[in-house]
Order: C-alpha cells, then sequence, then structure tokens
C-alpha cells in the first residue's frame, strides 16, 4: 500500500491505538485522521483529542453516537430477541457495524486512501469491521496493524511507545488493568489474564456496573417498561430518548445485580474465548420484550422467530450485520413488531428479572372469554377437542397398526 497517504484510524487514546496512530505515521509516511465514537462507554473523551493533537493529528472525530446506537442498531436487534449461544446478548458484536460505518463516512468526507483499526488477529472484532467496511465501501482498503507489525506482546508495545515518547497512563506502567475490556451503552466485557483459566471464578472486584445479586438490595422494586412497534418508549410511564432508556435500565439492573454473565464462547475465527460480561439493561429489556410478545404475537409468528433468532444471532457476531441476508432477516422481523405494544412490569430482585403483569390495550391476542377455566358460556366448544386430537394422531395410529417404528 505504497500509495497511502492518508488513513482514518479508529481511536480510543489507549495504549494499542496510540502505539498504531505512531506507527502508522512511521510505517506508512502517511497524514493519520482519528476517530473516537461515543457509544457511551462512560470514559473521559478529551484526553483522546489531546493525545490526538499531541502526536500532531489535524483532523480529530469525536462523534456522539449513543443514540444511533441504541436507536438503529441495539433496538432492532432485541426485536428479534436476539441471543448467541443461549447467553450471550452480543453488546460488543453490535457496536462494530456502527464504528464500520462512520470510519468509511469520515473515509469519504477527508478523502482518505484507507482505514485503520486496533482489533488482533486473534479475535472477532477484525472481522466484523473489515465486513462491514467492505459493505459500504467495497473498495475500501485496511490497514490491520496487528496482522503486519511484531509487536505482538504487551512489553513490546509500552517499548515502542516509550522509545516515541508516546504518553501513557500510569495503570500500563505499573502493570495494566487486570482485563481487557470494553464498554458501550449496552454491555462491558472481560477478558484476559485471570479470566484465560475457564476454571477460575471471576474476582468480585472486577464487576463495574452491578453489585452481586447477595449485596442487592432485600426489597424488589417494580419497574413498568412500556413498548411501541417493538421497541421500549417509556419506563415507568416516562418517555425517553432512546438510549437514555437503556441507560436508565442499566442503573436499575445493575442495583439489584442484574445482567452478569461468564461465557466461553464460539469465536468465528476458530477458537474458543472465555469472557465475562455485564448487561444489566438488556437483561431487563430481552425478559420484557418477550412478555409483551406473548400477548401480541400470532404463535406461528412467534415460533418462527424463536427458530430464525439463532441464525441472526450468529449473522450480528459473525460481522454480517451490513450483509444482504441480515437486512431481509430484519424485515421480516420488523414486519411482526406492528403490533407489538403495551407494556410489561418485571419485578428486580437479587440478579432475577421476574414478569409480574403484562397487557395490551389495542393489540393483545388473550382472549379471557375462551382461555378461562370458569363457565365460558359457550365460547369454546370442548368436544373439538377430540376431533383435532384424532386427527393429529392419525399417522401414528396407522404407523402402529403396520408395527412400523416411528423412527
Amino acid at each position: 500500500m505504497a500509495d497511502i497517504k492518508k488513513v482514518v484510524l479508529a481511536y480510543s487514546g489507549g495504549l494499542d491505538t496510540s502505539v498504531i496512530l505512531r506507527w502508522l505515521q512511521d510505517t506508512y509516511g502517511c497524514e493519520v485522521v482519528t476517530f473516537t465514537a461515543d457509544i457511551g462507554q462512560g470514559e473521559e473523551l478529551d484526553p483522546a483529542r489531546r493525545k490526538a493533537e499531541a502526536m500532531g493529528v489535524r483532523e480529530i472525530y469525536i462523534n456522539d453516537l449513543r443514540e444511533e446506537f441504541v436507536r438503529d442498531f441495539v433496538f432492532p436487534m432485541f426485536r428479534a430477541n436476539t441471543v448467541y449461544e443461549g447467553e450471550y446478548l452480543l453488546g460488543t458484536s453490535i457496536a462494530r457495524p456502527l464504528i464500520a460505518k462512520r470510519l468509511v463516512e469520515i473515509a469519504d468526507i477527508t478523502g482518505a486512501d484507507a482505514i485503520s483499526h486496533g482489533a488482533t488477529g486473534k479475535g472477532n472484532d477484525q472481522v466484523r469491521f473489515e465486513l462491514g467496511a467492505y459493505a459500504l465501501k467495497p473498495g475500501v482498503k485496511i490497514i490491520a496493524p496487528w496482522r503486519e507489525w511484531d509487536l505482538l506482546s504487551r512489553e513490546k508495545l509500552l517499548a515502542y511507545a516509550e522509545k516515541h515518547g508516546i504518553p501513557i497512563d500510569m495503570k500500563h506502567k505499573q502493570g495494566g488493568s487486570p482485563y481487557s475490556m470494553d464498554a458501550n451503552l449496552l454491555h462491558i466485557s472481560y477478558e484476559g489474564r485471570h479470566l484465560e483459566n475457564p476454571s477460575a471464578e471471576a474476582e468480585e472486584s472486577m464487576w463495574r456496573w452491578t453489585v452481586s445479586p447477595e449485596a442487592a438490595p432485600d426489597a424488589a422494586e417494580y419497574v413498568e417498561l412500556e413498548f411501541a412497534c417493538g421497541d421500549l418508549v417509556a419506563i415507568n410511564g416516562k418517555k425517553m430518548p432512546a438510549h437514555e432508556l437503556l441507560a436508565e435500565l442499566n442503573r436499575l439492573g445493575g442495583k439489584h445485580g442484574i445482567g452478569r454473565l461468564d461465557l466461553v464462547e464460539n469465536r468465528y475465527v476458530g477458537m474458543k474465548s472465555r469472557g465475562c460480561y455485564e448487561t444489566p439493561g438488556g437483561a431487563i429489556l430481552l425478559k420484557a420484550h418477550r412478555a409483551i410478545e406473548s400477548i401480541t404475537l400470532d404463535r406461528e409468528v412467534a415460533h418462527l422467530k424463536d427458530d430464525l433468532m439463532p441464525r441472526y444471532a450468529s449473522m450480528i457476531y459473525n460481522g454480517y450485520w451490513w450483509s444482504p441476508e441480515r437486512v431481509t432477516l430484519q424485515t421480516l422481523i420488523d414486519h411482526t413488531q406492528q403490533h407489538v405494544n403495551g407494556w410489561v412490569r418485571v419485578k428486580l430482585y437479587k440478579g432475577n428479572v421476574i414478569v409480574s403483569g403484562r397487557d395490551s390495550k389495542t393489540d393483545s391476542l388473550f382472549d379471557a372469554t375462551i382461555a378461562t377455566f370458569e363457565d365460558d358460556a359457550g365460547a369454546s366448544d370442548q368436544k373439538d377437542a377430540g376431533g383435532f386430537i384424532k386427527l393429529n394422531a392419525l399417522r401414528m395410529r396407522i404407523a402402529a397398526r403396520k408395527r412400523r417404528p416411528l423412527a
């Protein structure tokens, strides 16, 4: 890539991307444009700007993407009740397509020749960033330093930073944070160090958003969530923008020890990886969304969604958010949400989200006159069930008569 004159770098201001910034300048002799996304990670972003300025960066983009992130990525994913491998709510995965989108947009704005990221050659994020970039800008050039350089350890990164006068936080010099962390409005993830032994319990001091269930309040808290077309629109009667709704659910869930997960997952690149996650708001949202769907979705539509969900989850986990198959499936999912309107009441108590009520004044399919155990005044003829059962048993009765095995 000798023709690279300007590169847009996804930049956090941490050790890795600070080294990458200088490495790009030295290796490619190019101008670097930095892009820092605010997706609710809760960190001060001004230091990233000051570091970039100190390293000679003239074009610095720091974008508040919190509302777009939740509205256009998190909420569409939760309309599908998306869970990867039965447990993971995809907090890291769902942020990557938005960052990829903004990277290529900034490349177009600035006339950059390439984009760059700090994802390693062992992880999923390199795939997610690059699949997204190629889908949105087919001819884009991508520089992935971890696949090119020989700085393959933390010690080498620190030595490079010291040699080139790159400012490093004291925590790195003194041994560093014990975990590799990623945070946004949906979750915090923890990997590495102590967690690389899957038999070792995560340390209590690691968790940042949630109290332990043992330390959570002894009194349960009731919360009412309102949905419109499958999306959360209000909490306890208060309407808020999407990102504020999720932040409030995080606060409530964290207070009650909700949303912790310790998982060994199968990475797309082939290896198994152990990670811990905090997703308090997402855990509440998933439970509540399924509850409102339980009274507003037709049975077969609900079951079809459940059949498709694992495949949809894999698309997001593996980096195919911008693929035609994900977009097509999203169209189907969104169509199912037209009548997912109403409210759900949940009880939060010591790590648990317990549904205690749900209703939809306009779209409920629950008919108490038919479902009742009392006299239904002829609303349902119970004799109809006999023929229904016989018809469904017909193939088994024929097989039994012929003495043929069922499988």
